[in-house]
Parts: structure tokens; sequence; C-alpha cells
């Protein structure tokens, strides 16, 4: 989608990712994170046109939970709210249809997960083919190196380069205050250490983490008001693939190369790409669908690697990104999400700094 009006982000914040968030409820986690969100903006919360969110009760384990969460922007004044059972990232995607029709300048787009109240492992597996795949009770890392196995055997990448890419994030984890892992690895450390679920080792696989993420959104000159260098959304698009996962290619992502044309990868330089590739595999699926070279800064947060608050960490690779054009150190940025398992559905998110 390439919107009928600018829109830029303008505003972003997220609380650190820990690996257990018990002090506090979501209210509690999300609370200050919307705060810094409209203290950074400059807009008061009775200003904002649109509301959106993302998250899932079934990683709560409460039902209605986005309800409850709603204390987080408050009673008063009456707002217009939606809520994806999803990542955030598909709020934002939303907000921004929201913003095209043109009755309303700024919007307010929040994610809260807190992974540690259940066994997210066995809790993604509840979104498989419930008649073939299901029954057998498949976890999601199990289903994981599945695709890793199959990416391996296909010869378009080694053992060593999966290593490369947990040690790299890793060490540019260590610049982000808000990363749950970081670290100065070698890649023949990490291959040292005894596999997980075959082929996968740990440091391959995500943290399990708490936490939220809020950004504001604005149009126009309301985002130059709101912002000395807004982050312009040039194009974002989301596609999906079969449910099925013996009808798709796991080696491959067309959903992403498809939202990736859709939304205008290729019509320039990119200078930092945040992917959300919670394994290290999935980054070089998605590396090679949005054909990414090697002189794209890629994940300089560290990326999921580092912290995966479920249904937070496909908004917050948008904001990080975001952030990049924001201060100053990138000028063109891709930012990409995922949901289902082995990336069935993908969102890409074009970002760009005023010429």
């Amino acid at each position: 989608m390439m919107a009928a009006r600018e829109v830029a982000i303008v505003a972003f914040a997220q609380s650190p990712s820990v690996r257990r968030e018990w002090a506090r409820d979501d209210v509690e986690l999300l609370l200050p994170v919307i705060q810094d969100a409209l203290s950074q903006a400059g807009v008061r919360k009775e200003e904002i046109g649109f509301t959106a969110s993302g998250s899932s009760d079934f990683v709560t384990g409460l039902p209605f939970s986005f309800v409850l969460a709603l204390d987080a922007v408050g009673a008063c004044p009456a707002i217009e709210e939606t809520h994806v059972e999803m990542d955030g990232a598909w709020a934002l995607y939303e907000a921004c249809v929201r913003l095209s029709l043109g009755d309303v300048d700024t919007a307010l787009v929040y994610a809260f997960g807190r992974s540690s109240l259940g066994e997210p492992r066995d809790v993604l597996g509840m979104q498989l083919d419930p008649y073939y795949v299901a029954p057998l009770a498949p976890d999601a890392i199990s289903l994981a190196a599945l695709q890793a196995r199959a990416l391996l055997d296909s010869g378009r990448a080694t053992e060593r380069a999966l290593a490369e890419v947990a040690a790299r994030s890793r060490r540019n984890a260590r610049s982000n205050p808000n990363a749950q892992l970081s670290g100065d690895m070698v890649p023949e450390t990490l291959l040292e250490a005894p596999y997980f679920i075959a082929p996968l080792r740990r440091h391959d696989c995500p943290p399990i983490s708490d936490g939220a993420v809020a950004m504001v959104l604005a149009v126009g000159d309301k985002a130059r008001a709101a912002s000395s260098r807004p982050a312009w959304i040039r194009g974002v698009d989301h596609r999906i693939e079969p449910h099925g996962l013996g009808m798709r290619d796991l080696t491959r992502s067309p959903s992403t190369a498809l939202a990736a044309a859709n939304a205008g990868v290729a019509q320039g330089k990119v200078d930092v790409a945040e992917l959300h590739a919670p394994f290290t595999h999935q980054e070089l699926i998605l590396r090679e669908a949005l054909g990414l070279d090697g002189d794209v800064d890629i994940n300089p947060s560290g990326g999921a690697l580092a912290a995966n608050p479920l249904m937070s960490a496909g908004l917050i690779r948008i904001g990080e990104a975001a952030l990049r054009i924001m201060n100053g150190s990138a000028h063109r940025a891709v930012a990409h999400a995922t949901s289902g398992p082995c990336l069935q559905q993908n969102l890409v998110c074009v970002l760009e700094a005023d010429s």
C-alpha cells in the first residue's frame, strides 16, 4: 500500500525486554511506554485521532486482555480504537489505512506481550492446521528446526552462516539498552555448543521475553511539527502463504518478496534493515527474499534473537528502523514483521527521511 496522504512515525518508545515481568501487570507495563511516546511527539492523548493495538489472549493466558490493557490509554475522553489479535505491526498497517482516509491526522499504535506467563513453544502450536498437523503437537522450535534442516539440505546455507547471524546479533545488541541478550562471541565458539533441536542450537533461537512498545503516527504538517526528522512510511504491504506446511517451500519466502515489491523496497538504496527473524536461518531466507546485499546494516538493534516479546517484536522492528531515520543515522530503511509458523505471513515497511 502506498499511502494517499503522507504518513510518518514521529515517536517510538519501548520497555526493556526481560525474561519475566511479574512485578507489573499489562497496564503497568504499557503505561510508561505510551506516555513516553506521547511526550516525544508533544501531543496529548485527547489529540490522538485513532488508536490501534496488537496482542494475543493466547500468549497472555487471559481472555479479553486487550480490553483490560486499554486502561493504559485511559477511559476519558472516549477514543476510536481497534485491536488485532497478532503482532502490533499489523495494528500499524491498520492505522496507516485509517490515516489515509483523511478524517484523522494522528494515531497511537501499541503492542505488548508477556510470553513468560505460559509456554510459548506450545501456545504457538495452536496456530497450526487443526485437522492434520496440530494433533501431532509439534512445537514452534521443532517446526523452525524442520525449516532450518530444509534450508541446509538445499545447499544455500551452512551451520557456520547461522552462527555468524547469531554472533552479529548478540554483538549489535550490546549498544541496545532494551535488549535482553548481548555479548561478544565468535562463530567458532558458537558452533561448539550442543544442538538444542537439531540443527538448531540455543543461540539460533529467540529468548522468551516480556515487553511493550508504542509509537505515534502523524500526517503531513502534523508530522513535521511533532518531529524535526519524521520517518515517512513510503510503502507498507503484507502477504500470507498457505496454512498447510506441506504446500510451501519452507526454504523461501515468496510472501515477503511480493510484499517487498509492493512496498517499493527496490526503488532505492537501503541503509538499514530490521528483520523480524526469530531464528538465525530465517534471517538468511528473508535477506534473499528482500534482495538485500552485503552493504545493508542488518538488525543493528540485535533483532528478535536479542529480545523477542511476542506480539511486539515485529512492531519493535519498525520502531527501530524509524529510530535510525529520526536520529539521522540512516536515510532509507526497511522493516519486516512476521506471524505464523515458519514465516507464513509477512509485512514489509519502507521508511525514508525527507529528501
